[in-house]
């Protein structure tokens, strides 16, 4: 269990996609092939079956579509300010897609306010191919990267005991468990009362969401992992004393205003899903 809750806290969650840059230089494909059969050879190349057409890549031969947070921030006067951010923030706009500059954005983001990350699976998984992506684009972050003499003298994202990072999956995963003893996000969410996946889309379906070219669609997706994430790490916050059962209760409310707020918005129907599927799994524990 995590020992601390910082001032600034960021639920993050990431999204990507087989890079086609990194298939036709890595495989020496040509320009003239489409991106959607060079993701069909990079798949072909890394093991894929007729059980399993789309094995998981290693990260550094992905692309990052999309990130989203929920930011979490205690202001001096001890009020709390919550936020959900996602970019890109304007799907249609190619240089608002860059990969290199949503990744710039994030990691200044992240180095100029320090907040404390938080993910599941983002130790193995999302903070990783954030870092690998950033060297492979050339993008600088010395903000994020800075490490301190000591442990205890300041933040450290990389530090693997450390809390400036705390991966929720890694906090339930019993020690030496194979995979059927650690739960998925969606799993774990959904029988704590917290919606996962929403209206049927999950991962599989972000590939061709992007060659299709239904960003906002992948964009929509990543927003609600990140809620989901904010949200099981409140019930692990709870569970581990940090807020009591009226703070918790306090906790999620302001989630709540937060969505009845943008939902106001035509763009967000997802977000009223996400609303009414919470509100559908409480009613179903509630008859438990």
């Amino acid at each position: 269990m995590f020992k601390t809750i910082r001032s600034e806290v960021w639920a993050f969650d990431a999204e990507w996609v087989p890079d086609p840059a990194a298939g036709r230089i890595l495989y020496d494909l040509p320009d003239s092939m489409s991106d959607r059969d060079v993701l069909g050879e990079i798949w072909k190349r890394n093991g894929a079956t007729a059980e399993d057409p789309r094995p998981f890549l290693k990260i550094a031969l992905c692309r990052i579509v999309s990130i989203a947070m929920v930011m979490r921030r205690t202001r001096p006067d001890g009020t709390v300010a919550l936020d959900l951010r996602s970019q890109p923030k304007d799907p249609q706009d190619p240089a608002d897609c860059d990969e290199s500059k949503m990744l710039s954005r994030f990691l200044d983001s992240v180095g100029r306010r320090g907040p404390q990350l938080v993910g599941y699976n983002s130790g193995g998984a999302d903070l990783p191919i954030i870092q690998q992506r950033a060297m492979v684009k050339g993008v600088a972050a010395r903000g994020f990267c800075l490490r301190p003499e000591k442990p205890w003298e300041g933040r450290d994202y990389f530090a693997r005991d450390g809390e400036w990072h705390v991966d929720l999956m890694r906090l339930t995963a019993p020690w030496g468990g194979g995979r059927n003893a650690i739960p998925s996000l969606d799993t774990f969410a959904t029988l704590s009362g917290i919606p996962g996946k929403v209206g049927g889309y999950d991962g599989s379906a972000i590939a061709d969401s992007w060659l299709d070219g239904d960003l906002a669609r992948i964009v929509r997706y990543n927003e609600l992992d990140a809620l989901t994430t904010y949200l099981v790490w409140l019930r692990m916050a709870h569970f581990g004393g940090h807020f009591t059962t009226e703070q918790y209760s306090q906790e999620q409310l302001r989630v709540r205003e937060l969505l009845e707020q943008r939902c106001e918005a035509s763009e967000n129907e997802h977000l009223m899903d996400y609303v009414n599927e919470w509100d559908r799994l409480e009613a179903a524990l509630a008859k438990s």
